[in-house]
């Protein structure tokens, strides 16, 4: 099933790797391990990630069927499976650019504040994180990320009001680093990882833990409310 929703694709040095489920692009302990997979594969062959949903939809967040189900167990594994994942991405020794296709919502929002760079394609789409308009507290990790990431003026509006955005105000606020017209953002995303092949994969690793050892710090700890 894995193979079905996370294609990998090695384009010279460049991991292209796309998510697809046919319908929100749930984060989901399927698509957990599908992806971290897929980075497994990255960190062996590539030197630069490009990360991408399906038309219209990034990422809906995590799967609500495992929410609605009620198993207590199930939505903590989720969840921390979700944290861990940003964790990792955040952490990447290679550079990641995210070509965000559509919505992104929720977990979905928080992948982006995870990775390196942001590609939005234009359209009207929101991005953000809707926790607490439908009763749900920002896990640690989340708010961890939205301190690192946001711009201050949106740090609240965005997280504690759960104000949504369409791709250029989401620039703004610290989901994107910029917005293309939808049908140029493969080949945008593509050209930007091109550039960044001039980047030596050492160097990157050790100044993006430099630089982000606070908020690496932070993520790590909010691991242990998983128990």
């Amino acid at each position: 099933m894995s193979e079905e929703i996370v294609r990998y694709e090695l384009r010279g040095d460049v991991a292209l790797i796309s998510f697809d489920d046919g319908k929100a692009n749930v984060i989901s302990p399927t698509s957990l391990a599908a992806l971290n997979g897929a980075l497994d594969r990255a960190e062996k062959e590539a030197r630069v990630v490009v990360l991408s949903g399906r038309p219209g939809r990034f990422s809906a967040g995590f799967d609500l069927s495992v929410m609605r189900a009620g198993d207590a167990g199930a939505i903590r594994d989720m969840v921390r499976g979700g944290a861990e994942l940003s964790l990792r991405l955040y952490g990447f020794p290679l550079p990641i650019i995210a070509a965000v296709t559509g919505h992104a919502l929720a977990m979905g929002s928080m992948i982006l504040m995870s990775v390196d760079e942001r590609i939005g394609a234009a359209g009207d789409f929101k991005i953000g994180m809707n926790e607490t308009a439908i009763g749900m507290a920002l896990p640690g990790f989340a708010v961890a990320l939205a301190r690192a990431r946001l711009a201050p003026t949106h740090l609240q509006r965005a997280s504690v009001n759960a104000e949504l955005y369409d791709p250029e105000e989401a620039v703004h606020a610290g989901f994107l680093d910029r917005v293309v017209p939808a049908d140029q953002l493969a080949d945008a995303a593509f050209a930007r990882a091109t550039e960044l092949l001039a980047v030596h994969s050492g160097s990157h690793a050790a100044v993006k833990q430099a630089i982000r050892a606070p908020a690496l710090a932070e993520l790590r700890e909010s691991l242990a409310e998983f128990g």
